[in-house]
């Protein structure tokens, strides 16, 4: 924790010199206030959410009419926190003749190829960065355009609603992102993304 201005911050733990705003796949995990189950409850394997568990899919499924660039992959529901993969898939036109790609001269998307026959046994993903609202703002692409964005107007149009159902309702200010940079990490986490509700006991985020 680092002293700024008299007062203690915690450091962005953000991808250092990537634009949250190029063409990639995402691993987004995003948790109630203090692991809250708002979401709903696991039964006998099954998600069955609560009203508010419906609120947060339905604005998930929803992001791309307000994000035009945006393809949705996996997706889940769990009673504290929700897991799901955004693709950022922008036209040259939307990236505003940004090349978008690495320093080693590939594209920055990672294109999902053909499931390999037998992939290794799926394990879960540890989330390998946390975000905040609070962290030094992105220096490359337009702020409404990233994936930050993407989840700030996601939070904000399920908390409208929410707030209304019970008054105690929140997020936790922060989210997991994790940048998907191969076929292998893509399939292992489609997978643990698929089978979390059945081993809700071993997550975790279990309360």
């Amino acid at each position: 924790m680092d002293l700024y201005q008299n007062k203690y911050r915690i450091p962005s733990t953000r991808l250092q010199n990537w634009d949250y705003g190029w063409n990639a796949l995402y691993f987004v995990t995003i948790c109630t206030a203090n692991r809250e189950c708002f979401f709903g409850k696991i039964r006998d394997g099954k998600m069955i959410t609560s009203k508010i568990g419906e609120l947060a899919q339905k604005y998930w499924f929803e992001i791309p009419e307000h994000f035009p660039f945006v393809k949705l992959d996996e997706f889940v529901v769990m009673p504290n926190h929700i897991h799901g993969i955004i693709e950022i898939a922008k036209t040259n036109d939307e990236r505003g003749n940004v090349t978008g790609r690495d320093d080693d001269g590939r594209d920055a998307k990672f294109c999902v190829s053909t499931p390999s026959p037998q992939p290794p046994s799926p394990q879960p993903p540890s989330p390998s960065r946390l975000s905040s609202p609070s962290s030094p703002k992105n220096k490359f692409g337009p702020q409404s355009q990233n994936l930050a964005s993407i989840i700030r107007g996601y939070k904000i149009g399920v908390t409208k609603l929410a707030k209304m159902i019970d008054y105690n309702w929140g997020w936790q200010p922060r989210y997991y992102d994790h940048i998907i940079r191969d076929d292998i990490s893509y399939q292992r986490i489609k997978n643990y993304i698929k089978n979390n509700p059945k081993k809700w006991n071993e997550d975790k985020f279990h309360t």
